[in-house]
């Protein structure tokens, strides 16, 4: 809708996890570097946390495209596969298999074991060529501790000089406590690199308002410094509440026909989307103000008593008793 007006070529802030767009913060960037480093070392297993709308999907996409062609690559966005399901959709990924052979040739009816000695040879296959793979998947928090155990196992397969399989693990901030949980620390002690995602201070998400509005092709529209300190402070620094924030506020400035998003157009939009800014406390003190526990305890006595009566000139007078 306001794609023509400002002169984009595709929506700047949509949700899909466009490679194209990642913003390589501090925090995205050194996650993408150790990624890269993990993969060319082979260093086993590799977990990335981060909290809901963090950019973990967009990161693995950008990371796969990343890859050179001696890199073979399996990407499992579904976390709630059987094991035999997964070990399937990592054939079909490696293009070991066809969906037909899946479905109705050799392999329909093969057993868990006959899907893992598939896999084992393609990838000792690999090695003469100085191949490699790397299995990526997403939403790690989700999967049953049975598929979590059958991924353990994957990562025993290996020459006795490197490991054949790579395995990266990418969930939200829970999938950590998962890991540590008794029935998984032999999986918790084959992570040899974990990293955490954080969300964007404030300089990131001008940075990133201004890198996706680039990306789309607008030169059009502007946001002002306040209201991009508003979109921080709404959405917590989380790109995917940003992306929303914006959208709408983009939506908001056309319906205006103004090419400027101010802090108004912003709150406006948070609203609509319920991400509006919490009120604040009619009452805060200065943070020059101290108190001894003694005059903290009188304090709670004289404003019940003020409350009681109505006497708020009381709570006032005591106050400015204390800043004296």
């Amino acid at each position: 809708m306001y794609e023509h007006y400002y002169g984009f070529s595709e929506k700047p802030f949509s949700l899909t996890p466009d490679p194209k767009f990642l913003y390589r913060s501090q925090s995205h960037a050194s996650a993408f570097e150790l990624l890269q480093y993990a993969i060319r070392r082979r260093e086993g297993f590799v977990v990335v946390t981060g909290d809901i709308g963090t950019g973990k999907t967009t990161l693995c996409r950008a990371l796969l495209e990343q890859i050179d062609r001696t890199t073979f690559t399996a990407l499992v966005l579904n976390p709630f596969l059987s094991e035999e399901d997964l070990l399937k959709r990592i054939l079909l990924d490696f293009a070991v298999v066809s969906r037909d052979e899946l479905n109705g040739g050799r392999l329909a009816a093969a057993t868990k074991q006959d899907l893992i000695e598939t896999l084992y040879d393609f990838l000792l296959g690999l090695v003469p060529q100085n191949a490699s793979a790397v299995l990526i998947i997403d939403e790690a928090q989700n999967l049953p501790h049975a598929v979590l155990e059958q991924i353990r196992i994957l990562s025993n397969l290996e020459t006795d000089k490197e490991k054949l399989l790579q395995i990266i693990l990418v969930g939200q901030l829970n999938l950590q406590s998962l890991l540590r949980s008794a029935e998984l620390r032999q999986l918790d002690q084959r992570v040899s690199i974990r990293y955490e995602l954080s969300p964007l201070d404030a300089d990131a998400v001008g940075a990133y308002v201004a890198h996706r509005l680039a990306i789309a092709g607008g030169s059009s529209v502007t946001f002002s410094g306040r209201a991009l300190a508003l979109v921080h402070r709404l959405s917590g620094g989380i790109p995917r509440l940003i992306n929303l924030i914006c959208d709408r506020a983009l939506v908001a400035g056309y319906s205006l026909r103004t090419s400027r998003i101010t802090p108004e157009i912003v709150r406006r939009a948070a609203e609509g989307l319920e991400l509006a800014p919490k009120p604040k406390a009619w009452f805060a003190m200065p943070a020059r103000w101290t108190m001894s526990p003694l005059a903290a305890a009188a304090g709670v006595i004289l404003l019940a008593s003020a409350f009681a009566v109505g006497a708020t000139t009381v709570v006032y007078q005591w106050l400015e008793g204390l800043n004296r």
